[in-house]
């Protein structure tokens, strides 16, 4: 028999007892909870003052530094031919310049025809179209010469091709290859019409082949190009590139060592690596004038340093034989100055000696800078400052207020009463209302508009034709105001709020000491909570000794009753 189960053996609940004791115990854990939770949500509501104190401290830095009051704007009368910026400092005033040469980048302009012919005599038989050194890859489909299609697949050689030719148009037309020209000719019985809308292959595109009226036409270019895509014994390549034969070869761009493998690498895959690498220019193949170029990254007239280590690539490519095309300095005047220049088009303090401004050349001409103080700026610094202050007054009004309902039932705000939220809503209202021993004639934030509304601790943001004026007549004045003298209004509230919010600041404590109190009612309540525990498992052990009892009793009743009962 289970004799944990209340009543089992006497029919007294007593568990229900112990339950209705231990409550009425923990009454004093109760009182301790409540009370925990009034100094959590003071501490809450620090928390909420500690954040937007911060917000308003950073609306303050940025009026606490006073290349606030020296920021400046550029303004350019021309946007096609030139932009501007100005730093802080920069002398207010126009500065006129006129461009009359653009920066452009220098450029290695490799030898043309670096590619191989299509074939190395007349006899095209063995040139497939899909391996040919054509510039442009030769697609599957049809072409039509004379009005009559012709077929091909990119596994026909350039012969077959001519042989279909003339098949399709009865021996009308017929082509050849010339090697010493790298060229294709056909020849017809009238003049000859090439291609239709219908066509669905490139060849005549590809062998730059075209109508002329005539019964001859002829490739208007050489054939033969540079494989870019493939390995550089495949190349077609008039001067085969090497190696060295150790797979290491090696050349240098602007002293930047360049590495390749003739076997394994492609051109492509070479190309790829000097413009990746820091050697500053970028490289390129130009399939129309089959030749290789380098061009500058940067702008101006400096050359390109080239030097084949190992192997012949650059050599191979026609760029070690390649002509510098010179690049350009900008040339330009400020305010009719002597000719100045500049590698790049981007002028700075440092070329045109203004200090602090900063323009760039888009095209050759004049265009004027006027610099100008940026009281845009300035003036959202000051209005996001004000904005953030009335923010925190309103909030530390929210939490010191008391509100009636309609029953009239009247609660207190979370901080009501409080001595250091009291104290802080006071202290920052005569701290902006302060009048500074400022000169210039700007002594209060009053003086820019902001004055108190008369009801609360908020600052008016209805009128602000005061600060418009004072920036526009006395933007000293308003410097001096906000981060003059010992450090200004700013400098003041900075301070203020430090010792406030700062590391060791009052609202710091006064939370730690609230969150300590916290802390140590937790310890109580988990103390209590033992106590009540231990008393229950001391009355419920009492109260099951006393069903083993009752059980005991009420087996000796039964006993007893069966052998006298009768």
């Amino acid at each position: 028999m289970d004799l944990g189960i209340s009543g089992l053996a006497s029919g007294f609940d007593w568990k229900s007892l112990v339950s209705q004791l231990a409550d009425v115990e923990r009454a004093p854990e109760r009182s301790l909870q409540t009370q925990q939770r009034a100094i959590n949500q003071r501490n809450t509501a620090f928390g909420s003052l500690k954040t937007q104190l911060a917000a308003l401290q950073a609306k303050i830095a940025a009026l606490k530094d006073a290349t606030l009051f020296d920021a400046r704007t550029a303004a350019t009368s021309n946007s096609a031919i030139g932009s501007a910026t100005a730093n802080s400092g920069t002398a207010l005033g126009a500065y006129a310049f006129k461009i009359t040469q653009l920066a452009t980048a220098a450029a290695i302009k490799g030898t043309t025809d670096v590619g191989g012919a299509l074939s190395p005599t007349d006899d095209v038989t063995g040139a497939v179209l899909g391996n040919a050194g054509f510039a442009t890859n030769v697609t599957a489909g049809t072409f039509s010469v004379n009005g009559k299609k012709v077929e091909i697949a990119t596994s026909d050689t350039l012969q077959a091709v001519f042989d279909k030719i003339s098949a399709a148009t009865g021996g009308a037309v017929t082509g050849r290859y010339d090697s010493a020209t790298d060229s294709i000719q056909l020849t017809g019985s009238s003049p000859i019409v090439l291609g239709t809308a219908t066509d669905t292959s490139n060849f005549l595109q590809v062998t730059n082949l075209g109508n002329n009226g005539t019964n001859t036409v002829s490739s208007r270019e050489r054939m033969g190009s540079v494989r870019t895509g493939v390995t550089m014994a495949s190349a077609n390549l008039r001067t085969a590139i090497t190696d060295g034969g150790s797979g290491q070869g090696e050349f240098k761009i602007n002293g930047v060592s360049i590495s390749y493998n003739a076997t394994t690498d492609s051109i492509a895959d070479v190309l790829s690596r000097i413009n990746n690498s820091s050697a500053g220019v970028n490289a390129a193949y130009d399939s129309i004038n089959d030749r290789f170029t380098l061009t500058n990254r940067d702008t101006g007239d400096i050359g390109v340093g080239l030097e084949d280590v190992t192997g012949n690539f650059l050599a191979a490519t026609g760029l070690g034989a390649g002509e510098l095309q010179r690049g350009k300095n900008l040339l330009y005047t400020v305010n009719d100055s002597a000719e100045l220049s500049s590698l790049s088009n981007k002028i700075t303090e440092g070329s045109s000696g203004v200090t602090g401004l900063s323009a760039t050349a888009l095209a050759e001409g004049s265009f004027t800078v006027t610099v100008d103080s940026d009281r845009s700026a300035i003036k959202t610094a000051i209005t996001d400052f004000v904005a953030e202050y009335n923010k925190t007054q309103s909030l530390i009004n929210t939490q010191v207020a008391s509100s009636t309902d309609a029953k009239g039932k009247v609660t207190a705000g979370v901080l009501a009463g409080d001595p250091e939220a009291s104290d802080l809503t006071g202290q920052l209202r005569r701290m902006v209302a302060a009048v500074l021993g400022s000169s210039s004639g700007v002594k209060s934030l009053d003086a820019l508009g902001f004055g108190s509304n008369g009801n609360d601790d908020q600052l008016s943001t209805t009128d602000l034709t005061k600060l418009d004026a004072a920036l526009q007549d006395n933007l000293t004045g308003v410097k001096e105001l906000f981060a003059g003298g010992s450090g200004g209004l700013a400098g003041k509230l900075n301070d203020y709020l430090d010792k406030v919010i700062g590391d060791d600041g009052t609202l710091v404590k006064h939370q730690a000491t609230l969150t300590s109190q916290s802390s140590a009612i937790d310890t109580q309540i988990a103390d209590l909570e033992r106590w009540v525990v231990a008393r229950s498992d001391q009355m419920t052990a009492s109260f099951v000794a006393m069903e083993a009892a009752q059980q005991r009793i009420n087996q000796q009743l039964a006993y007893l009753s069966k052998t006298f009962g009768s």
